[in-house]
């Protein structure tokens, strides 16, 4: 029926893979005791302030949220001093993707994106009628050389997670810094930087926040869903040039980031005991998985993230199913072209240990 209405370019788009809802597998195997190591979620959930100001603040759900962030954005200003014409709030920093991608979509655009890396960028780019030029990652890292070659005068814009997911990789401020001097200053490159916060200080990398008053060009997004334990409630954020911002924010619908996501994102930036407590948690639980994955053979692939990339040299979906049956969902790596990769995200203590018990027997 919709063969003649809907274009060419949306019924190519595959459906983005989410990983296995708890609720669902409880439906399924018929399990009560569930961990779910999937999702690159916070196991310690969001801040106790941040559920709080949430719990005092439902009695105003009559009224609609700021269309202005403004005091989510004077607490991302002085957490990492920018100015608040510097900040453009999304649901989720995929929306703030979304945005880019908008904002520079015009007939024959093109985007550059890695792979493996965040489906989505390619997703929006598709849902635009753009054309996605893919760079496969080499080593695992992104192949900014590559990426180079590939740029056309109709090249726009460029996205880099980093670090990157899935691998954890990240790259050095020198190999940055030689890329952006050979690209074209037309282009806008997109620093995806959502696991930021678990890059330990004195790695080599790049961070936007100390690049984009410098280079225009340069825009960077982070979200509150990792690191912070607000996935739920969609809540992202993008630093950039005023003048950047100002035209990303002419794409934005007017009430996009609801009042409670407003609300619970100024309290959990704030509240640096939950981050650091988050941060020494996933430290510790991949050093336990590098030690114990590495005693039985497995190579656990260096991380900058909350999550660690695992060779299981072997199919991944039978490794997958097997930890599902016994409480433990993992995420299988084959919409990756990973085939024989699993992603396990860090838990608390607890949730580690029973995961390893169960890779054991199943491996």
């Amino acid at each position: 029926m919709f063969d003649n209405i809907v274009g060419d370019h949306i019924k190519k788009i595959i459906p983005y893979p989410p990983g296995k809802p708890i609720d669902e597998l409880y439906r399924e195997y018929g399990l009560t005791d569930i961990i779910k190591l999937a999702s690159n979620e916070n196991p310690f959930g969001p801040s106790p302030k941040a559920v709080d100001a949430i719990k005092n603040s439902l009695i105003n759900l009559h009224r609609y949220p700021d269309g202005s962030s403004f005091y989510l954005k004077e607490a991302i200003s002085t957490h990492l001093g920018v100015n608040r014409e510097e900040i453009v709030i999304g649901n989720g920093s995929n929306e703030l993707i979304e945005f880019a991608v908008k904002a520079v979509a015009c007939p024959g655009f093109e985007v550059i994106s890695s792979f493996p890396s965040f489906l989505m960028y390619s997703k929006f780019v598709q849902v635009s009628g753009g054309k996605n030029i893919v760079i496969r990652l080499k080593d695992f890292s992104h192949d900014l050389d590559e990426i180079l070659k590939n740029v056309t005068d109709k090249t726009k814009l460029i996205f880099l997670d980093n670090p990157n997911n899935p691998t954890g990789s990240v790259f050095s401020k020198a190999v940055f810094s030689d890329f952006m001097k050979k690209l074209p200053q037309n282009i806008l490159v997109v620093l995806d930087e959502a696991y930021m916060e678990f890059v330990k200080h004195g790695v080599d990398t790049v961070k936007g926040i100390e690049l984009f008053r410098h280079d225009p060009r340069i825009m960077f997004i982070r979200t509150f869903s990792k690191v912070y334990g607000l996935a739920g409630l969609r809540l992202g954020f993008g630093i950039m040039n005023e003048e950047l911002a100002n035209l990303l924010d002419r794409v934005r619908q007017p009430f996009n980031v609801n009042s409670l996501a407003q609300i619970a994102g100024v309290e959990a930036i704030k509240d640096t005991d939950h981050l650091n407590k988050t941060l020494q948690t996933t430290w510790e639980g991949i050093a336990y998985f590098e030690k114990e994955l590495g005693a039985m053979g497995y190579k656990a692939y260096p991380s900058n993230t909350n999550f660690i990339l695992i060779d299981i040299k072997r199919d991944a979906k039978t490794v997958y199913e097997a930890m599902l049956r016994k409480g433990v969902i993992i995420r299988a790596m084959g919409a990756y072209d990973l085939k024989n990769f699993i992603r396990i995200s860090i838990g608390l203590s607890q949730d580690n240990i029973r995961c390893m018990e169960g890779l054991r027997e199943v491996l």
